[in-house]
Order: C-alpha cells, then structure tokens, then sequence
C-alpha cells in the first residue's frame, strides 16, 4: 500500500511538471504568422511562432523554403525571396 502511495505522488509531481513546462512554453510564443513563398514555381504557406515578429517570420520563413528548395544554396535564396504573402495570426 506504502508503494502505491509513493508512486501516486510521484506520478502527480511529474504530470505538475509537464504542465508548467507547457505552459511557461506557450506564453513565450506572443506572435503567430503564417507565410506563403514562390520559389521556382513552387509554393508552399507554413505556420510558426514565436517570442517577437522577426523570430516568428524568420522561423515560417525557414520552415516554407525547407519544404520548396533542396541544398543550402537553394535553401538561403529562397530565404531571401519575398514573401507571396504574409498574415499574422496572433499579436499581443
């Protein structure tokens, strides 16, 4: 019975955890943006967020030409190429 006890606290104090991690993580991301790029006639749209406007486009940004470009060239033009379009989902 002893035993159960101990694992029952353990397995609250580990899930108490896990939620303050969660959340501490979800109130860093104020800003939320969905980018959409055309890149050698490839297109994709990606969402990211995060802590400030430029982390959260540069991070979709990143994560749309992943997708469309293959190489590290391919990959720092395509970065470089204006956005078809840029909406942001979530400001404070």
């Amino acid at each position: 019975m002893r035993r159960v006890w101990w694992v029952l606290i353990s397995l609250a104090f580990l899930a108490g955890v896990v939620i303050a991690v969660v959340r501490s993580t979800m109130s860093l991301a104020k800003y939320r943006v969905e980018v959409c790029i055309d890149y050698q006639g490839r297109q994709s749209c990606r969402t990211a967020a995060g802590s400030t406007e430029e982390f959260a486009l540069r991070t979709a940004t990143t994560n749309v030409c992943a997708q469309i470009s293959s190489g590290v060239t391919d990959s720092m033009n395509c970065e470089r190429t204006t956005p078809q379009s840029v909406r942001w989902l979530k400001r404070p």
